[in-house]
């Protein structure tokens, strides 16, 4: 018999109809759900059916493959049935609940090639934080040398790619960095697609690698242009070719492999 504790036949009810539900909602099937989950299919189908209750290891493994809370607050009759999830973004984001991302909220250094000079590197905060009105995540940037072109918007966590999203949208302007889950050190790295100031009012498409380091992790942050002799020049350039040697995005054009 597993030692594994189990969870209460009222509330391993309450969580199967969530699980059901969710399923249904997102058209995965049984089998799928169980991959992601690391689980057997035999575990979930006896759990939903009621024949055997969850045991805490299930359920945080659903927990992680839903990206989203299963368990609920005690009420006042001391169950911890699980609960409808009131802090839930938007479908068009990820329909990711608060609880379910709260890992992600903080302050980042981030890197990305300058545009003016394309051997330095720019570096800049962001911050990630979950904004009550849109109910989902937002970004905000600062400590930018262009403080006209600071950037801010939602940032979308689909469970089905596995890479994180930061969207601006203004009037219909799309700026969009895509970067993957935290590595190891909580490090993301990916692509930035946004428009680059050409000659006059000229706006010129361009894609360029991008890393958000957390700053609690840096040894010491430097913000600004970061060019060659620079004490922060050496690391900062190896992160930032990390995004496309390894690769953690592809740069293409024709003719080139």
């Amino acid at each position: 018999m597993s030692s594994d504790p189990q969870v209460s036949n009222d509330d391993s009810q309450a969580i199967a109809l969530k699980v059901r539900e969710e399923i249904a909602r997102r058209r995965i099937t049984r089998q799928q759900l169980a991959v992601d989950a690391r689980i057997s299919l035999s575990t979930l189908e006896k759990a939903l059916s009621g024949r055997r209750p969850f045991t805490i290891a299930t359920l945080v493994r659903l927990e992680e493959a839903l990206g989203l809370s299963l368990r609920g607050r005690p009420n006042v009759n001391g169950s911890a049935m699980a609960e409808t999830i009131t802090s839930l973004a938007p479908e068009n984001l990820g329909s990711y609940s608060r609880p379910a991302v709260t890992w992600i909220e903080g302050a980042y250094l981030t890197l990305r090639p300058s545009f003016g000079d394309s051997s330095a590197v720019y570096a800049y905060r962001t911050e990630i934080a979950w904004d009550e009105a849109t109910s989902s995540l937002a970004f905000r940037e600062a400590e930018r040398l262009d403080h006209a072109f600071t950037q801010w918007g939602q940032v979308s966590i689909p469970h089905q790619s596995g890479h994180i999203y930061l969207v601006t949208n203004r009037h219909g302007q799309f700026r969009l960095v895509v970067v993957s889950r935290p590595l190891i050190n909580g490090e993301m790295l990916g692509i930035l697609t946004t428009l680059q100031a050409g000659r006059g009012a000229q706006l010129i498409p361009v894609s360029t690698p991008i890393a958000l380091i957390p700053i609690k992790k840096a040894k010491k942050v430097h913000f600004g242009r970061i060019a060659a002799g620079h004490a922060a020049y050496t690391e900062y350039s190896a992160i930032l070719r990390r995004s496309v040697d390894e690769p953690f995005a592809l740069l293409l054009s024709p003719g080139r492999r």
